[in-house]
């Protein structure tokens, strides 16, 4: 009896400390708005992980040193890039446009469901053109989706 009491005691601990163990992936879509379709646009999702911590300091006001980490070490090399379309062509926006990239993003958030992950947070933002003498601008959609690590 004390045998089963001590197993069921560790399968309970060892089921709550898996749970709420959470692990998150960032997908995002940067979508050109440059007028006459001279944009790029992409999907974009990283296939290695980094840690922050490698490339942070702690600044003071007595110790004002710069970051020593080598920009190179920063840069992730192993991502997908999906191909997306421009907003806008010769002709102004292109509506087609925008519902393919929706059907490649929606093929993508599928995708990661199917791996397990759940779509948790959507945030995005716009730089759009200026006036006359900008002509840049990007729509960047961040997705953030989470599962329970493995």
């Amino acid at each position: 009896m004390k045998k089963s009491i001590v197993i069921f005691g560790v399968l309970l601990t060892s089921f709550f400390n898996s749970f709420g163990q959470v692990e998150y992936k960032i997908v995002t879509s940067v979508e050109s708005i440059v007028p006459a379709g001279l944009g790029r646009s992409r999907l974009i999702s990283a296939n290695e992980n980094k840690d922050y911590k490698e490339f942070t300091t702690t600044q003071t006001e007595e110790d004002n040193s710069r970051n020593k980490s080598n920009r190179d070490d920063i840069r992730v090399r192993n991502f997908d890039e999906t191909k997306l379309l421009n907003f806008y062509n010769l002709g102004g926006i292109r509506f087609q446009n925008i519902a393919a990239n929706d059907a490649v993003i929606t093929s993508k958030i599928n995708a990661m469901i199917d791996e397990g992950w759940e779509l948790a947070f959507v945030n995005s933002a716009v730089e759009s053109d200026a006036g006359e003498k900008d002509g840049q601008g990007i729509f960047i959609t961040r997705y953030i989706f989470k599962r329970t690590k493995k």
